[in-house]
């Protein structure tokens, strides 16, 4: 049983990593344990909603003051997987992504005081000093699927709910869209994706996302659970273009394309790919 709050996940996807409680240390181990017995265990929408109460007072809490001790949970052939929130280290990780993107300096000012970074900045510097092997099992992404994280996955596992169905980590009565693979499969797939594109083309984004989300999936237990959810996309995106939405095929169908010199057949993957992806990264911009 999942609780939802009425607050809908805002307009972003999810990578999120799934670990088996023996990846934990014996402590943590334990809490997960119990905490995976909860019948209240919390959504997406109950994350948000407490992100989203930390940036209401004056000045705003762009990082909360003590760690998450939320996750989400799956079971699998009877082993239970859970993947930590972690919403102190993500919200530092967030607000680096912030203040180094393309924000003019007054509307940077305005969502978050100079003050306010400055203290963020400086406690999570003592932070790193104390948990520097620490990552994040969640990645996000505003308006978009990376490409990169298609490349983890099949078409066949490939999951889509149009609507009232229980759903993942978002609740229940939401539109679905996620692909859910084991780490060993998101491994192996990257790896012959980039040896398909750097013995085709030169390096570009595609071939540093792959490596970036690479270097990020080292760090995980081998036998963990690897997730793509749109998230709050669903929200965005009409319902016959979600159902129609094949985005992992393509990515595959560029790169095996590209494995085999047929250059006109990658670019027609591309090229879906793109149009679709523009189409939803401009009502970012839509009234």
């Amino acid at each position: 049983m999942s609780v939802v709050s009425s607050v809908l996940v805002p307009y972003a996807s999810y990578l999120r990593v799934y670990e088996p409680l023996a990846a934990f240390p014996v402590a943590e181990r334990e809490h997960w344990a119990r905490y995976a017995r909860r019948t209240d265990l919390p959504g997406a929408q109950d994350e948000l909603r407490r992100s989203l109460a930390d940036l209401v007072p004056v000045p705003p809490v762009p990082v909360p003051a003590h760690e998450s001790g939320d996750a989400f949970v799956v079971a699998v052939d009877g082993v239970v997987l859970v993947c930590p929130w972690r919403t102190r280290l993500r919200g530092w990780l967030a607000m680096e992504e912030l203040v180094g993107g393309t924000l003019p300096a007054p509307v940077l000012d305005a969502m978050l005081p100079p003050v306010v970074r400055e203290q963020a900045v400086a406690d999570h510097e003592r932070w790193v000093e104390r948990n520097p092997d620490a990552r994040p099992w969640i990645r996000s992404a505003v308006w978009r699927v990376p490409l990169s994280w298609f490349a983890l996955f099949s078409d066949e596992e490939r999951e889509y709910e149009p609507g009232g169905g229980a759903g993942g980590p978002g609740g229940a009565g939401g539109a679905v869209l996620r692909y859910r693979t084991p780490m060993a499969q998101a491994r192996r797939r990257l790896a012959r994706s980039l040896k398909a594109l750097r013995g085709a083309i030169a390096e570009g984004p595609m071939t540093e996302g792959l490596v970036g989300v690479g270097r990020w999936l080292e760090e995980f237990h081998p036998r963990a659970l690897v997730e793509l959810d749109y998230g709050g996309l669903v929200h965005a995106v009409p319902a016959e273009a979600l159902a129609a939405d094949r985005s992992a095929a393509d990515v595959a169908e560029g790169i095996a394309a590209l494995r085999d010199g047929e250059g006109e057949a990658a670019r027609a993957a591309y090229e879906r790919l793109a149009e679709r992806w523009r189409a939803v990264r401009n009502l970012e911009f839509a009234n």
